[in-house]
């Protein structure tokens, strides 16, 4: 008696042969379709799914379903013809536009441009660029990434816990220095904001010394405690932290946020922190600022102070970011911090996957 379901016949025409073996063939992109081709093309042996699952490395079941899918195909599956002039670009063109895009880079540059992809393929430059709108393609933006090597999801549960359930008693604060902060002043004289023309400042700019600014932001109200000092030792560090310690009512706890850096974890500060046993530290991981929200803090006091004002001494710089500060403090708002631990790394597990999917 035969067991099991009968598999499908398949059998391939030549030229779908040719277009299987050729997405079969790419090395980087499409690898969901360039699976699947495989699958097919095993399967057009005559072997049965769970013969091709076992050489492929792929569930039987899936085999099947590919398999069911290209043995389904019709002529009548295809869209009809529409109205209006006829395509002029063609399913090979569009394909090769995206394989270059994916797959290679042009002999003169780091990344493809509309232009340099005229050039290769004949195509029109609107051609182009509508090809790589319709599939999400920008050759032109780059974006930075850094992996931490640290206990990352042991830290970011620690820190993101403090947030969303801060223990009672205590005082949490985001705490951290912004280093070597530039007086820079414009080598010529600033032109206006004017109907119909955006404020110019000269490109160049001399520079007048520098600052760094400790801060520590409170996470429930929003306020921050800043000292400006003109080296960034774990001398200054310690005497941030006693202008905290005289800050924060003595029956408080008070929890740390802060980053890996030397000079928070010198001897110096160390006897300073077993003096006081109810500090308690909380470290990011490495590569990971973001998930200190004092870091917020100064993303905004860059883009709303230091990115345009012009310092001509330290003194004026210092000066400039004190009065922020009182600004700031007179109406606080906190950040409000909304994404669990477990929705952090499902976001970075959805990431890896459309960065790795090869179709399983």
């Amino acid at each position: 008696m035969r067991m099991g379901r009968p598999k499908l016949l398949l059998i391939l025409t030549l030229e779908e042969r040719e277009t299987l073996e050729r997405w079969a063939r790419r090395p980087k992109s499409a690898q969901a379709l360039a699976q699947r081709a495989r699958i097919v093309l095993v399967c057009a042996q005559g072997k049965s799914n769970t013969a091709v699952a076992a050489e492929l490395g792929w569930g039987a079941h899936t085999v099947g379903k590919w398999r069911a899918r290209f043995v389904a195909r019709l002529d009548g599956l295809l869209d009809e013809p529409r109205s209006g002039a006829p395509r002029q670009v063609t399913d090979a063109q569009v394909e090769r536009v995206i394989t270059l895009t994916l797959e290679s880079t042009p002999a003169n540059a780091t990344h493809w441009s509309t232009r340099l992809m005229v050039r290769r393929c004949g195509m029109s430059q609107s051609a182009i660029s509508r090809i790589w709108r319709a599939f999400a393609l920008q050759p032109h933006r780059s974006e930075t990434f850094k992996l931490s090597r640290d206990p990352f999801i042991e830290k970011v549960r620690d820190i993101v816990g403090l947030y969303l359930d801060p223990p009672e008693r205590a005082l949490g604060l985001g705490v951290d220095e912004k280093a070597q902060i530039q007086a820079l002043d414009r080598t010529q004289p600033l032109l206006p904001l004017r109907p119909s023309q955006v404020e110019r400042r000269t490109h160049d700019y001399a520079r007048h010394g520098t600052t760094s600014l400790f801060a520590a932001l409170d996470l429930k109200t929003g306020r921050v405690t800043g000292e400006c000092h003109r080296r960034h030792r774990s001398i200054e560090f310690r005497q941030f932290l006693d202008t905290v310690d005289q800050a924060v009512p003595p029956a408080l706890d008070v929890h740390l946020i802060l980053d890996n850096y030397g000079t928070h974890k010198t001897p110096l500060i160390q006897r300073w922190l077993a003096k006081r046993p109810r500090y308690h530290l909380h470290f990011t991981p490495t590569g990971a600022s973001w998930t200190n929200l004092v870091e917020r803090w100064f993303a905004t006091l860059t883009e709303r102070q230091l990115r345009r004002g012009v310092h001509r001494s330290p003194r004026e710089l210092e000066a400039a970011i004190r009065r922020y500060l009182d600004q700031h403090n007179r109406n606080p708002k906190p950040f409000v911090w909304t994404k669990t631990a477990d929705q952090i790394f499902a976001s970075i597990a959805r990431f890896c996957q459309r960065t790795s999917d090869s179709g399983h």
